[in-house]
Order: structure tokens, then C-alpha cells, then sequence
């Protein structure tokens, strides 16, 4: 058999390695990064593969009647078409929940950065200045205490539930939207309502879904005009949950407070990107996933992946 890597940028050298992979499919060929145009070609007739953003879709899978096995190295799979995998006969498997801390993490992160801006209270400090005396240009923002304050969760998966258990600690009143309420969310100390109710009464929306058709463009600018004016909102989940275009306006005109973004509808986030020149913003390139801690747990459940596939089960396919 033959194992085709895509996208092998997922591991920096130095850090971890494809050793895992390489164990149990000697015949590997690795490629850094692989533009759509070259991704047929570079499968040809290898039975496994491993990506990260490539697209796999009907006209890819037309090109490699030999593969079987798709293993993407992230948790989401919007960039994959999971029933024409299954109509060739190729499963997919993802990897659930190998950055639910610190996906949280990164989500808080952003959210005390607007709040006590550090970093630029350091830069003012080093250049002579104190407390009250720092100029405007800093841009330092009058600080903001959490304790108190209103946290919408929308998407109540395990970085969702993380994301809550954090804003509890910070003694906030957690509000939540999902699809799902399970029994054993009763013992959270969250409060479960509609979308409209909690996009009215948060001071902090925070976005946990996967990207499906019914939430591509859950912030839109209706949306946006049912928040609380001067509202914070924090997407480390997927760009495409979130009209950019609309969320832009939203800040230039003075109605939403903030946005900080760890994702994007188009990444890497492009040069003419209303986002770029719109107030009030904070963003992170895509890398929240990425700690040594996640990315370890990246590799493990990868290999495990495979390891099952081969032996003729297969652990967490998703187009089964």
C-alpha cells in the first residue's frame, strides 16, 4: 500500500514527525503543500491519503480509483464531500477533539487581549509611560471587567462546553444555543435558549458550530442587528459562519464592539479583505489548533486512525 501526505506544513520539523505514519505504511510520499491542480496527480495510485484543507470532491476521486482511506488532520471536514467519498468507496476519517483546549484557550485569549489590552500597556510602559499618562495612539481600550457579564456559546460541541466551562470560572452567566440539549448538560450551570434571545442579552458572543449549510452565514447582518450594541464577537471556529462583509459595517458604524477571529471565510485572509481595515478587530492566523500539546494529540489519534483502517474496522469515520 501507499500513502500519500499533502499537506505535511501540519508538522513543523523539529516538532513532531509523520514517524507514526511511516510505521505502518513504509511506501510514503510527502508533499509540503498541494494546490488543488496537482492533487489527482499527486494521489495517482496510492490507497491512503492524509490532508489538512485540500478539497477531495467528485472530480478528484474520478482521478484515484485506488484510494480507500482519507485521514484529515483536523476536526472539521466541510472541505471534503463526504457522499461522493462514499459512493467511491473511500472512508473518511477526521480527528474529534484533539484541540478542544486550546481552541478554548485561544478564544479566551483573544477576549482578554480586547479586554486589558497587555501587550499594549507593555509598549507604553517600555516607552516611559504610566497608567493614565499613556497617549491615544497606543490604542488602549478602557478595561473591561468579565466577572459578571453575559457569554453566549453558539454550538455546544466539546470546544462549545470548554469555551463555557472558562466563562463560568470568569463568573459569567453562560447562555447557549445548540441543536442538541443532552441530559448530561443539566449539571453545567448554563442556560440553554433560542438563537434571537441569545444574541439580545450577551455583552460576548462566541462561535463554536461546525460550518453546514444551515449555519454558512449564521452572523449575518440580521444577526448582527439583534446583538447588544457594543457586543464582542469571537469566531475560533469557522470563517464561513460569519458575513465578514456585514460584520465589517457592523464595527465601521459603531453597533458591534469587537470582533477577534482565529478563522476565515478565505484563508490565508486576503489582502483586500474588508476585515482588514474595519475598527475594532484582533486576529490570529488560523492557529489555535497548533499548541505542542494538540498537535501531539493530532498525530496519536492520526496513527490510530490508520492503524484501525488496516486492521479493518476503522476509528471515527464520518462517512461510514
Amino acid at each position: 500500500m501507499k500513502l500519500v501526505i499533502l499537506e505535511s506544513y501540519v508538522m513543523e520539523p523539529g516538532d513532531l514527525d509523520w514517524s507514526g505514519l511511516r510505521a505502518l505504511v513504509p511506501d510514503v510520499a510527502e508533499y509540503v503543500r498541494t494546490p488543488y491542480d496537482q492533487i489527482a496527480q499527486r494521489i495517482g495510485d496510492a490507497e491512503l491519503v492524509v490532508l489538512n484543507k485540500c478539497r477531495m470532491d467528485e472530480e478528484i476521486l474520478s482521478k484515484c480509483p485506488n484510494l480507500r482511506w482519507v485521514g484529515i488532520i483536523a476536526t472539521g471536514t466541510d472541505n471534503l464531500d463526504l457522499e461522493a467519498c462514499r459512493r467511491h468507496g473511500v472512508s473518511v476519517a477526521n480527528v474529534p477533539a484533539y484541540s478542544t483546549y486550546s481552541v478554548a484557550q485561544m478564544a479566551f485569549s483573544l477576549l482578554l487581549a480586547i479586554c486589558q489590552c497587555p501587550e499594549r500597556q507593555d509598549k507604553a510602559l517600555r516607552d516611559g509611560y504610566w497608567q493614565l499618562e499613556i497617549p491615544a495612539g497606543y490604542g488602549i481600550l478602557p478595561q473591561v471587567e468579565l466577572y459578571g457579564k453575559t457569554f453566549g456559546v453558539c454550538g455546544y460541541g466539546n470546544i462549545g462546553r470548554q469555551t463555557a466551562r472558562l466563562a463560568r470560572a470568569f463568573g459569567m452567566e453562560v447562555l447557549v444555543w445548540t441543536r442538541t440539549v443532552r441530559p448530561e448538560y443539566a449539571q453545567d450551570g448554563v442556560t440553554f435558549v433560542d438563537l434571537d434571545t441569545l444574541l439580545a442579552k450577551s455583552d460576548i458572543v462566541s462561535l463554536h458550530c461546525p460550518a453546514t449549510p444551515a449555519t454558512r452565514g449564521l452572523v449575518n447582518g440580521e444577526a448582527l442587528a439583534k446583538m447588544k450594541p457594543g457586543a464582542i464577537l469571537l469566531n475560533t471556529a469557522r470563517g464561513a459562519l460569519v458575513d465578514e462583509a456585514a460584520v465589517a459595517q457592523a464595527l465601521t458604524n459603531g453597533h458591534l464592539g469587537y470582533y477577534a477571529a482565529d478563522a476565515f471565510a478565505v484563508e490565508p485572509l486576503p489582502a483586500d479583505s474588508l476585515l482588514r481595515t474595519a475598527p475594532r478587530t484582533l486576529f490570529t492566523p488560523h492557529v489555535a489548533w497548533a499548541t505542542g500539546g494538540a498537535l501531539k494529540r493530532l498525530m496519536e489519534i492520526t496513527a490510530r486512525n490508520l492503524e484501525t483502517f488496516l486492521a479493518g474496522a476503522g476509528e471515527n469515520i464520518v462517512n461510514r
